[in-house]
């Protein structure tokens, strides 16, 4: 049987420096129950956040997952959404008032470290609704700002200076991917691809926080624009600048490129090195076919539920079904119902050395191959490959590479990836 606790003590009534015991127990409590509500029945906040990035439920002729989890993203929303619908009554904005006072940060914390749980949360609700979160100005949606260590940086040269000591000549900016965070590029194991190439190559690294569920091209304009700043501000003489990017996160470098071209600033013609990991350049299957997560979503006996937060999904997520970059891209019409690829034609940036990695299953070239690539991406989107010659992206054979046995998240952890990153930007 339990045992019995006795009550703790009241706190004194006059302790008013700072939050007290019993209100830090409350704000823990409710992130806790934050956190529960948003992750029923999963092993934790990492799986529900990497769940975006793993195994497809089930591919006719193949096997799933061994552990019977629901994969991609069609894991996520399940993940996410099945316990808030049993919890609330499946509504969204009821979902987020009830997240919003455990997850948004208490007077006096901006100065705190933020806390990889809570930023993991918000993460994967921003990859999942973020452009509602943006629409309706809830507290929760993630403001784009470059950061290190978790701690956003100002874009004046003498904050910079003061909060990046190490500061030299060699700028390396990082930008994650879907429903993921700048935190996470931190492995299992303390592996950071930004932290080994600064040990390996002198490199300052700095790393994108953004919100996932907005349009590839709206982060995509604001990164263009929080770039030139960047580099304006930057506290000295910059000889080098590269980017690596993850899964989304080379699509949206590569829609900063292009816009930031359009706008005539300073930062494209400076740009020496885009390296990017597991992009989907020409889309995600698991958004492309049938409407991915409508079409999952509907072979599950949590159908309902799902079927109401199908059209919540993301313009994020949608804008994966062909890998959109620009504008033009999506404003033509419903982007639930866009089944015919109508991106603009966007060339690989002039100017910078472009690299692709991708990863696979199994060997490249066979049925899961082709099929799944590394979970998320098939090998010939994230090498830009295209069957019309005018989408292809036009990688130099040297500078790209493909890693069998390696799924998306894999990608950010493997050795071999990151000597690949060392061997590419040490040139």
């Amino acid at each position: 049987m339990p045992r019995s606790r006795s009550a703790p003590p009241p706190p004194p009534e006059d302790a008013d420096d700072g939050p007290s015991a019993a209100e830090a127990a409350s704000h823990a409590r409710a992130l806790r129950g934050a956190a529960r509500l948003a992750t029923e029945a999963t092993t934790g906040l990492t799986d529900l956040v990497e769940a975006v990035h793993s195994r497809i439920a089930s591919v006719p002729g193949l096997p799933g997952p061994a552990d019977g989890r629901t994969r991609g993203i069609a894991g996520l929303v399940y993940k996410t959404v099945r316990g808030v619908t049993r919890a609330v009554g499946g509504s969204v904005d009821t979902l987020l008032t009830v997240l919003a006072p455990a997850l948004s940060p208490r007077p006096g914390e901006a100065t705190a470290l933020p806390s990889p749980e809570r930023e993991a949360v918000l993460a994967a609700l921003n990859g999942v609704l973020g452009d509602h979160l943006a629409k309706t100005a809830n507290p929760l949606a993630i403001r784009m700002a470059f950061r290190r260590g978790g701690r956003a940086l100002t874009l004046q040269r003498e904050a910079l200076a003061a909060a990046l000591p190490d500061a030299g000549e060699k700028l390396l900016v990082l930008i994650h991917g879907l429903c993921m965070n700048d935190l996470q590029w931190r492995r299992t194991g303390g592996h950071d691809h930004g932290e080994a190439l600064a040990a390996a190559l002198g490199f300052t690294p700095v790393y994108l926080h953004y919100d996932s569920g907005l349009h590839v091209s709206t982060n995509g304009r604001a990164l263009a624009n929080q770039l030139e700043q960047l580099l304006e501000q930057w506290p000295r003489p910059i000889a080098r600048f590269a980017i690596v990017a993850h899964s989304m996160g080379g699509l949206v470098a590569r829609s900063a490129l292009h816009y930031g071209r359009g706008a005539k600033q300073h930062w494209p013609d400076r740009l020496d090195d885009l390296a990017c990991l597991g992009t989907p350049h020409h889309g995600a299957p698991l958004e492309r076919a049938g409407q991915g997560v409508d079409l999952l979503l509907s072979a599950t006996p949590y159908a309902g539920p799902f079927g109401r937060l199908a059209k919540l999904r993301s313009a994020g997520i949608t804008d994966l079904r062909h890998g959109n970059v620009v504008d033009e891209d999506w404003l033509a019409g419903d982007r639930f119902e866009g089944a015919t690829d109508r991106r603009q034609a966007v060339p690989l940036p002039a100017g910078p050395r472009c690299f692709a990695i991708a990863g696979t299953w199994a060997h490249e070239g066979d049925l899961k191959d082709k099929l799944l690539g590394d979970g998320l991406v098939p090998v010939a989107s994230a090498l830009g490959r295209h069957r019309l010659a005018k989408r292809t992206l036009k990688f130099l054979p040297e500078r790209q590479r493909v890693f069998e046995r390696t799924n998306h998240m894999q990608l950010l952890s493997s050795p071999e990836v990151f000597e690949q990153l060392r061997a590419w930007l040490a040139a």
